[in-house]
Protein backbone atom coordinates (compact mmCIF):
# COMPACT_ATOMS: atom_id res chain seq x y z
CA UNK A 1 0.00 0.00 0.00
CA UNK A 2 2.56 2.16 0.80
CA UNK A 3 4.06 2.01 -2.58
CA UNK A 4 1.17 3.34 -4.42
CA UNK A 5 2.17 6.47 -2.33
CA UNK A 6 5.90 6.96 -2.04
CA UNK A 7 7.09 5.77 -5.57
CA UNK A 8 4.85 8.27 -7.26
CA UNK A 9 6.05 11.06 -5.00
CA UNK A 10 9.39 9.94 -5.52
CA UNK A 11 9.15 10.39 -9.40
CA UNK A 12 7.29 13.39 -9.22
CA UNK A 13 10.35 14.68 -7.03
CA UNK A 14 12.92 13.57 -9.89
CA UNK A 15 10.78 15.24 -12.24
CA UNK A 16 10.45 18.13 -10.84
CA UNK A 17 14.66 18.40 -9.96
CA UNK A 18 15.18 17.01 -13.32
CA UNK A 19 13.42 20.07 -15.18
CA UNK A 20 14.75 22.98 -12.82
CA UNK A 21 18.02 21.84 -14.02
CA UNK A 22 16.93 22.21 -17.61
CA UNK A 23 15.55 24.70 -17.14
CA UNK A 24 19.07 26.60 -16.30
CA UNK A 25 19.82 27.02 -19.85
CA UNK A 26 17.81 29.41 -20.59
CA UNK A 27 19.93 31.55 -17.68
CA UNK A 28 23.60 30.48 -19.22
CA UNK A 29 23.84 34.42 -20.77
CA UNK A 30 26.27 36.92 -20.75
CA UNK A 31 26.18 37.50 -17.18
CA UNK A 32 27.29 34.15 -16.56
CA UNK A 33 30.26 34.63 -19.05
CA UNK A 34 31.26 37.86 -17.09
CA UNK A 35 30.71 35.86 -13.72
CA UNK A 36 33.12 33.25 -15.10
CA UNK A 37 35.81 35.73 -16.75
CA UNK A 38 36.07 37.77 -13.51
CA UNK A 39 36.56 34.60 -11.28
CA UNK A 40 39.22 33.31 -13.42
CA UNK A 41 40.95 36.47 -13.06
CA UNK A 42 40.13 37.53 -10.13
CA UNK A 43 43.93 38.47 -7.95
CA UNK A 44 41.83 37.64 -4.94
CA UNK A 45 39.80 34.65 -3.61
CA UNK A 46 35.95 34.24 -4.13
CA UNK A 47 33.99 34.52 -1.19
CA UNK A 48 30.75 32.95 -1.48
CA UNK A 49 27.81 33.92 1.49
CA UNK A 50 24.22 33.03 2.24
CA UNK A 51 21.73 31.99 4.80
CA UNK A 52 19.48 28.99 5.51
CA UNK A 53 20.29 26.44 2.60
CA UNK A 54 21.66 28.61 0.54
CA UNK A 55 24.82 28.71 2.89
CA UNK A 56 24.79 24.93 2.44
CA UNK A 57 24.95 25.39 -1.24
CA UNK A 58 27.51 27.78 -0.65
CA UNK A 59 29.82 25.78 1.32
CA UNK A 60 29.80 23.02 -0.98
CA UNK A 61 30.77 25.58 -4.29
CA UNK A 62 33.43 26.71 -1.95
CA UNK A 63 34.60 23.13 -1.82
CA UNK A 64 34.19 22.54 -5.46
CA UNK A 65 36.35 25.10 -6.21
CA UNK A 66 38.98 25.06 -4.12
CA UNK A 67 39.02 21.64 -5.49
CA UNK A 68 39.51 22.27 -8.86
CA UNK A 69 42.16 25.23 -8.61
CA UNK A 70 39.85 28.83 -7.86
CA UNK A 71 40.63 29.97 -4.29
CA UNK A 72 37.47 30.29 -2.43
CA UNK A 73 36.26 31.05 1.06
CA UNK A 74 32.76 30.68 2.99
CA UNK A 75 31.38 33.73 4.62
CA UNK A 76 27.94 33.02 6.47
CA UNK A 77 26.01 35.78 5.69
CA UNK A 78 24.69 36.12 9.77
CA UNK A 79 28.55 36.12 11.15
CA UNK A 80 29.41 38.53 8.01
CA UNK A 81 27.63 41.45 9.92
CA UNK A 82 29.43 40.53 13.02
CA UNK A 83 33.05 40.72 12.25
CA UNK A 84 33.02 38.42 9.73
CA UNK A 85 33.10 41.04 7.08
CA UNK A 86 37.39 41.07 7.86
CA UNK A 87 37.75 38.21 6.20
CA UNK A 88 37.18 40.38 2.57
CA UNK A 89 40.48 42.05 0.81
CA UNK A 90 40.02 44.64 -1.49
CA UNK A 91 40.62 42.44 -4.63
CA UNK A 92 38.08 39.65 -3.70
CA UNK A 93 35.08 39.02 -5.53
CA UNK A 94 31.78 38.72 -3.47
CA UNK A 95 28.95 36.40 -4.30
CA UNK A 96 26.27 36.10 -2.27
CA UNK A 97 23.18 32.95 -3.18
CA UNK A 98 19.67 33.46 -2.08
CA UNK A 99 16.26 32.01 -3.44
CA UNK A 100 14.53 34.80 -2.53
CA UNK A 101 16.89 37.79 -2.64
CA UNK A 102 15.38 39.62 0.11
CA UNK A 103 16.34 37.67 3.19
CA UNK A 104 17.14 40.96 6.39
CA UNK A 105 20.67 39.26 6.61
CA UNK A 106 21.20 39.41 2.85
CA UNK A 107 19.88 43.12 2.33
CA UNK A 108 22.00 44.34 5.29
CA UNK A 109 24.71 42.74 3.78
CA UNK A 110 24.80 44.46 0.36
CA UNK A 111 25.65 48.24 0.67
CA UNK A 112 28.21 46.58 3.20
CA UNK A 113 30.10 44.88 0.28
CA UNK A 114 29.35 47.86 -2.25
CA UNK A 115 31.09 49.98 -0.05
CA UNK A 116 34.40 47.95 -0.11
CA UNK A 117 34.22 48.67 -3.70
CA UNK A 118 33.90 44.91 -4.06
CA UNK A 119 32.37 43.49 -7.31
CA UNK A 120 29.01 41.78 -5.93
CA UNK A 121 27.73 38.45 -8.22
CA UNK A 122 24.33 37.75 -6.78
CA UNK A 123 22.96 34.33 -7.12
CA UNK A 124 19.05 34.46 -7.28
CA UNK A 125 15.61 32.44 -7.89
CA UNK A 126 13.97 36.26 -7.96
CA UNK A 127 15.27 38.28 -10.91
CA UNK A 128 13.13 41.21 -8.78
CA UNK A 129 14.64 40.76 -5.63
CA UNK A 130 17.12 43.13 -3.75
CA UNK A 131 19.84 41.23 -4.32
CA UNK A 132 19.21 41.53 -8.00
CA UNK A 133 18.92 44.50 -7.95
CA UNK A 134 21.94 45.74 -6.42
CA UNK A 135 24.35 42.88 -7.58
CA UNK A 136 27.16 43.59 -10.21
CA UNK A 137 26.28 40.57 -12.48
CA UNK A 138 23.07 38.25 -11.72
CA UNK A 139 23.33 34.47 -11.67
CA UNK A 140 19.52 33.35 -12.15
CA UNK A 141 18.36 30.32 -10.53
CA UNK A 142 14.36 30.63 -10.83
CA UNK A 143 12.81 27.94 -10.28
CA UNK A 144 8.64 27.26 -11.22
CA UNK A 145 8.34 24.84 -8.11
CA UNK A 146 9.85 23.49 -5.19
CA UNK A 147 9.14 19.54 -4.91
CA UNK A 148 8.09 20.47 -1.27
CA UNK A 149 4.16 19.32 -1.36
CA UNK A 150 3.94 22.87 0.13
CA UNK A 151 6.09 24.74 -2.68
CA UNK A 152 7.98 25.74 0.72
CA UNK A 153 11.23 23.66 1.73
CA UNK A 154 13.73 24.75 -0.63
CA UNK A 155 14.67 21.44 -2.80
CA UNK A 156 14.34 22.38 -6.51
CA UNK A 157 15.70 25.85 -5.60
CA UNK A 158 18.86 24.39 -4.11
CA UNK A 159 19.47 21.94 -6.20
CA UNK A 160 19.59 25.11 -9.19
CA UNK A 161 21.98 26.75 -7.10
CA UNK A 162 24.22 24.19 -6.64
CA UNK A 163 23.81 22.71 -10.48
CA UNK A 164 24.87 26.59 -11.55
CA UNK A 165 27.61 26.50 -9.08
CA UNK A 166 28.97 23.40 -10.68
CA UNK A 167 28.85 24.59 -14.08
CA UNK A 168 30.49 28.00 -13.09
CA UNK A 169 33.49 25.38 -11.42
CA UNK A 170 33.54 23.48 -14.86
CA UNK A 171 34.04 26.95 -16.64
CA UNK A 172 36.59 28.02 -14.63
CA UNK A 173 38.58 24.68 -15.02
CA UNK A 174 38.50 24.70 -18.70
CA UNK A 175 39.16 28.62 -18.66
CA UNK A 176 42.29 27.81 -16.53
CA UNK A 177 43.03 24.62 -18.36
CA UNK A 178 42.89 22.42 -14.97
CA UNK A 179 44.57 18.89 -15.73
CA UNK A 180 44.37 15.96 -14.37
CA UNK A 181 47.70 16.37 -12.68
CA UNK A 182 46.87 19.72 -11.22
CA UNK A 183 43.76 17.62 -9.49
CA UNK A 184 46.11 15.21 -7.93
CA UNK A 185 47.79 18.06 -6.59
CA UNK A 186 44.80 19.11 -4.09
CA UNK A 187 43.78 15.57 -3.15
CA UNK A 188 47.09 13.54 -2.35
CA UNK A 189 45.25 11.67 0.43
CA UNK A 190 42.71 10.38 -1.06
CA UNK A 191 41.50 7.38 -3.60
CA UNK A 192 41.45 9.92 -7.09
CA UNK A 193 44.49 11.95 -6.25
CA UNK A 194 46.35 8.19 -5.97
CA UNK A 195 45.24 7.47 -9.16
CA UNK A 196 46.74 10.36 -10.55
CA UNK A 197 49.90 10.61 -8.69
CA UNK A 198 50.83 6.91 -7.72
CA UNK A 199 53.20 5.54 -9.94
CA UNK A 200 53.89 1.72 -10.47
CA UNK A 201 57.86 2.84 -9.21
CA UNK A 202 55.96 3.66 -5.42
CA UNK A 203 54.97 -0.19 -5.26
CA UNK A 204 57.10 -2.40 -7.29
CA UNK A 205 60.44 -0.84 -4.35
CA UNK A 206 58.61 -2.49 -1.41
CA UNK A 207 58.13 -5.92 -3.56
CA UNK A 208 61.26 -9.01 -4.16
CA UNK A 209 62.34 -8.80 -7.43
CA UNK A 210 61.59 -12.54 -8.51
CA UNK A 211 64.27 -14.18 -11.45
CA UNK A 212 65.84 -16.63 -12.88
CA UNK A 213 67.34 -17.28 -15.96
CA UNK A 214 66.58 -19.63 -19.15
CA UNK A 215 68.78 -22.56 -17.80
CA UNK A 216 67.45 -22.94 -13.64
CA UNK A 217 66.15 -26.04 -13.32
CA UNK A 218 62.31 -26.20 -12.60
CA UNK A 219 62.87 -27.05 -9.06
CA UNK A 220 64.86 -23.89 -8.65
CA UNK A 221 61.89 -22.28 -10.68
CA UNK A 222 59.75 -23.04 -8.01
CA UNK A 223 61.45 -22.29 -4.88
CA UNK A 224 62.04 -18.69 -7.07
CA UNK A 225 58.00 -18.36 -7.31
CA UNK A 226 56.95 -19.59 -4.11
CA UNK A 227 59.65 -17.80 -1.91
CA UNK A 228 58.86 -14.19 -2.84
CA UNK A 229 54.97 -14.56 -3.20
CA UNK A 230 54.39 -12.95 -5.81
CA UNK A 231 52.74 -16.09 -8.13
CA UNK A 232 55.73 -15.59 -10.64
CA UNK A 233 58.98 -15.03 -11.64
CA UNK A 234 61.16 -13.34 -15.15
CA UNK A 235 63.48 -14.97 -16.88
CA UNK A 236 66.01 -12.92 -17.69
CA UNK A 237 69.39 -12.42 -19.33
CA UNK A 238 72.73 -11.52 -18.78
CA UNK A 239 71.88 -8.07 -19.59
CA UNK A 240 68.90 -8.50 -16.82
CA UNK A 241 66.78 -8.22 -19.90
CA UNK A 242 62.93 -9.70 -19.79
CA UNK A 243 63.21 -12.64 -22.26
CA UNK A 244 59.95 -14.07 -20.64
CA UNK A 245 58.04 -15.12 -17.00
CA UNK A 246 57.20 -17.77 -15.49
CA UNK A 247 53.29 -18.00 -13.54
CA UNK A 248 52.39 -20.29 -10.83
CA UNK A 249 49.66 -21.49 -13.46
CA UNK A 250 52.63 -21.62 -15.73
CA UNK A 251 53.30 -24.62 -13.38
CA UNK A 252 50.48 -25.98 -13.00
CA UNK A 253 49.87 -26.47 -17.02
CA UNK A 254 53.31 -27.74 -16.86
CA UNK A 255 52.74 -30.48 -14.65
CA UNK A 256 49.46 -31.50 -16.11
CA UNK A 257 51.72 -32.29 -19.44
CA UNK A 258 54.66 -34.05 -18.45
CA UNK A 259 55.27 -36.83 -16.14
CA UNK A 260 58.91 -36.35 -16.08
CA UNK A 261 59.63 -32.87 -15.07
CA UNK A 262 63.44 -33.64 -13.74
CA UNK A 263 65.35 -32.36 -16.99
CA UNK A 264 62.71 -29.16 -17.61
CA UNK A 265 64.12 -25.78 -17.33
CA UNK A 266 62.83 -22.30 -17.54
CA UNK A 267 63.10 -21.90 -20.64
CA UNK A 268 60.76 -24.86 -21.54
CA UNK A 269 58.04 -23.73 -19.71
CA UNK A 270 58.02 -19.76 -19.78
CA UNK A 271 56.10 -17.61 -21.68
CA UNK A 272 57.59 -15.21 -24.27
CA UNK A 273 57.16 -11.72 -24.95
CA UNK A 274 55.18 -11.06 -21.41
CA UNK A 275 53.09 -8.29 -20.74
CA UNK A 276 55.08 -5.76 -18.86
CA UNK A 277 54.68 -1.83 -17.97
CA UNK A 278 57.20 0.73 -17.69
CA UNK A 279 58.18 1.93 -13.96
CA UNK A 280 57.22 5.33 -14.49
CA UNK A 281 53.83 4.43 -15.64
CA UNK A 282 50.57 5.58 -13.55
CA UNK A 283 49.84 2.57 -11.21
CA UNK A 284 46.24 3.16 -12.45
CA UNK A 285 47.34 2.22 -16.16
CA UNK A 286 48.52 -1.11 -14.50
CA UNK A 287 45.42 -1.73 -13.53
CA UNK A 288 43.43 -1.05 -16.73
CA UNK A 289 46.11 -3.28 -18.17
CA UNK A 290 45.67 -6.12 -15.71
CA UNK A 291 42.06 -5.66 -16.03
CA UNK A 292 42.20 -6.01 -20.08
CA UNK A 293 44.25 -8.89 -19.98
CA UNK A 294 42.89 -10.81 -16.94
CA UNK A 295 46.09 -11.08 -15.47
CA UNK A 296 46.40 -10.48 -11.55
CA UNK A 297 50.60 -9.44 -12.09
CA UNK A 298 53.04 -7.35 -14.22
CA UNK A 299 56.40 -7.31 -15.20
CA UNK A 300 58.35 -3.90 -14.57
CA UNK A 301 60.64 -2.16 -16.18
CA UNK A 302 63.45 0.79 -16.26
CA UNK A 303 65.56 1.46 -19.01
CA UNK A 304 64.26 -1.92 -20.74
CA UNK A 305 65.69 -3.80 -17.84
CA UNK A 306 64.13 -6.11 -15.27
CA UNK A 307 62.81 -4.03 -12.11
CA UNK A 308 60.47 -6.22 -10.04
CA UNK A 309 56.94 -7.37 -10.17
CA UNK A 310 53.28 -5.54 -9.43
CA UNK A 311 50.44 -7.59 -8.15
CA UNK A 312 46.92 -6.86 -7.96
CA UNK A 313 47.18 -6.87 -4.39
CA UNK A 314 49.45 -3.76 -4.32
CA UNK A 315 46.96 -2.07 -5.96
CA UNK A 316 44.29 -3.32 -3.47
CA UNK A 317 46.26 -1.82 -0.85
CA UNK A 318 46.63 1.27 -2.19
CA UNK A 319 42.91 1.82 -2.94
CA UNK A 320 43.61 2.01 -6.25
CA UNK A 321 40.77 -0.16 -6.96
Amino acid sequence: MNSDIIIPVALRTLDLQSSSIADLKAFINEDFVKAVEQIAYCKGRLVISGIGKSAIIAQKIVATLNSTGTAALFMHAADAIHGDLGMIQKDDIIMLISKSGDSPEIKVLIPLIKNFGNTLIGMAGNVQSFLASHCDILLNTSVLQEACPNNLAPTTSTTAQMVMGDALAVCLMELKGFKSDDFARYHPGGTLGKKLYLRVSDLVIHNQKPSVKETTSLKEVIVEITKNRLGAAAVVNEHNNIIGVITDGDLRRMLERNDSINVLQAKDIMSKNPKSIPADALAAEALELMRSKNISQLLVTDNNQYAGIIHLHDLIREGII
